[in-house]
């Protein structure tokens, strides 16, 4: 598993497979029977300290968990951790099991085949205004073998906001309408139904494909339902209304579900009997962690779409201390530009008195308010005129909605964003950015606090994200314990931050292994001892990251040949190795 030790930092919580969780106090050297090596010193409950070889540095990692709540450390020689790491255990091999039989019982039914493409699917396709990155491209082929083998599609589409998802789940959709097939599309908010409506429409132009609605606000719902059990309706886009009794299909071919995690679990159960017989593509943004997509290699197939469109460019962060007067140039210069802006905020309390400061700041501005204590239509119909341009700044608290898409907005101004976590400040950024033109995040704090910590260290980490699909890379750390809840659920988070994560995605691979029938062969220990000094002097490599992730590298080479291989890469790296290196 691809571990987080380079990015360990002395100060920061590790686990200990055996001895659990403690903190890490860098990097000591040793003398042991008349020979210098370099050992961990891990720190634990009551100050008792342990002192790791680096031989065995691979049964040690980062703690990552939740960010809400530090940990309490393990007690050397105590209960405690054994019994966490059973619990963990007991339920991954439950999960591991349900997994793995919804798993086979699709697999050994056979699914409907799909023909090969005709002319009017390469037309449709040569009708995309823009080039396919590789990643849409890539996604495409993996999409469309399945569809044209026997066995029932199950394929997760993951890609960053933005990314081009829906077009490669529309070539999938016309792929099922030539077979005169119906498609059904669900989202869980009426806002994101009506977006995607009208992309297909527009995107289906001049194709003969029948696109109906199904939400709250369809005015003859009966008509939609109608036509569904009929076949006049070739592709229907609607909210969890499509998973009620009264739903019937002709002749039901995909099923493409946007953002499942956020269904509730009675809909994800109605779902389930929805996705029996028929081809299921499930699209989301919340990256799932890569290490857990690897455990799960085989239960889900998945395709990653990880390069920006092009001519996207990357969004400009900011983070400073809150002031109007930047609030003011910062609105201006988008307005200058015919373009709109967001104002998030944390707290709906606070919303009044920030509306006036921005008819204060920005009096030519007009501003419409969004959050989530409004009746929904309410608030559909506040963030539509947004959309229709009626507004020129939303305030809003975090539902910007996930998903919804209005390129015209490309400032975006978070207040107080040291209070934010790590996953909506990169969400929040997502926002902005859809169309060609430059945009603009501004992530403030109010100016006489001194930041925590903690809310320092997002901020900064934040700042470091513009890069594209970064997202990946530090967002990981919040988001992946997220996004792993929603995968699992509730229960499997709790253990997850029970034992950390790299331990517990050890602890799915090996579950999912012996559910299948092919458990992992067991690991041996097997220790040497030298009277030679063997570690990696600070005058080899200095970067302590760097080098405890060398000696994981040093650890894990269990054949000659990957030794050979470490070898080399020392040699490449880092120059001729030193005696001491040689001796490791």
């Amino acid at each position: 598993a691809p571990t987080l030790l380079a990015d360990l930092k002395s100060g920061d919580l590790v686990v200990h497979e055996v001895h659990g969780k403690g903190r890490y106090n860098g990097l000591k050297t040793m003398e042991v029977a008349g020979a210098s090596a370099e050992y961990m010193e891990i720190e634990y409950r009551d100050g008792d300290k342990l002192y790791i070889p680096t031989a065995q540095i691979g049964r040690v990692d980062k703690y990552v968990g939740p960010e809400e709540d530090a940990p309490r450390l393990s007690k050397l020689g105590g209960k405690e951790w054994e019994n966490a790491k059973a619990k963990a255990r007991s339920s991954v091999k439950e999960l591991a099991e349900d997994l793995v039989a919804i798993y086979r019982e699709r697999g050994v039914r056979e699914g409907y085949r799909f023909s090969p493409d005709t002319v009017w699917q390469r037309q449709f396709e040569d009708n995309f205004g823009y080039t396919e990155t590789p990643g849409q491209m890539e996604s495409i082929e993996q999409i469309k073998r399945d569809m044209e083998s026997s066995k029932i599609m199950d394929r997760l589409l993951l890609g960053d906001v933005g990314y081009g998802k829906t077009e490669v789940a529309m070539r999938a959709c016309f792929k099922a309408c030539m077979d005169s097939k119906q498609v059904a599309v669900l989202v869980p908010t009426t806002l994101l139904a009506r977006q995607h409506f009208a992309t297909f429409k527009e995107r289906f132009q001049g194709f003969p494909v029948r696109i109906e609605m199904l939400s709250r606000f369809t005015k003859h719902p009966g008509a939609v339902l109608d036509n569904l059990a009929t076949g006049r309706t070739d592709i229907v886009i609607g909210t969890h209304k499509l998973l009620s009794k009264t739903v019937h299909f002709k002749n039901l071919g995909l099923l493409v579900i946007d953002e499942e995690q956020r269904f509730g679990v009675s809909h994800k159960e109605r779902i389930k009997d929805l996705k029996r017989d028929v081809d299921v593509l499930t699209l989301t943004a919340t990256p799932i962690p890569r290490t857990l997509e690897m455990a799960m290699t085989g239960i889900r197939d998945m395709s990653t779409i990880d390069t920006p469109p092009e001519n996207r460019q990357e969004v400009q962060a900011y983070v400073v201390g809150f002031d109007w007067g930047l609030v003011r140039d910062a609105i201006t210069k988008e307005l200058a530009r015919g373009g709109q802006a967001y104002f998030v905020c944390r707290r709906i309390g606070e919303m009044d008195a920030l509306a006036a400061g921005l008819k204060r700041a920005v009096p030519e501005a007009r501003v419409v308010m969004a959050h989530g204590q409004m009746g929904e239509q309410e608030f559909e119909a506040a963030v539509t005129s947004f959309i229709e341009r009626e507004y020129d700044i939303l305030l809003c608290t975090t539902i910007v909605e996930s998903g919804i898409d209005i390129p015209a907005v490309n400032t975006i101004i978070v207040y107080e964003a040291d209070k934010f976590g790590l996953a909506q400040l990169y969400q929040l950024k997502g926002r902005v950015g859809r169309s060609r033109l430059r945009a603009y995040a501004y992530f403030t704090y109010l100016g006489g606090e001194v930041l925590n910590e903690t809310a320092a260290k997002r901020l900064e980490a934040i700042r470091e994200f513009t890069q594209f699909g970064s997202g990946m890379k530090i967002a990981m750390r919040d988001l992946e314990i997220r996004g792993a809840g929603n995968m699992l659920g509730a229960e499997q988070s709790g253990h997850m931050a029970g034992v950390g994560y790299s331990l517990y995605c050890k602890m799915v691979k090996e579950e999912v292994a012996a559910a299948m029938g092919q458990p992992l062969p067991k690991e041996r220990e097997t220790s040497v001892e030298l009277s030679e000094n063997a570690f990696i002097p600070s005058g080899y490599i200095g970067d302590e990251g760097l080098k405890l992730d060398m000696y994981r590298r040093v650890a894990e080479a269990d054949t000659l040949e990957k030794a050979r291989a470490v070898r080399e890469e020392f040699a490449d790296r880092f120059g001729p190795l030193p005696r001491e290196v040689e001796n490791l």
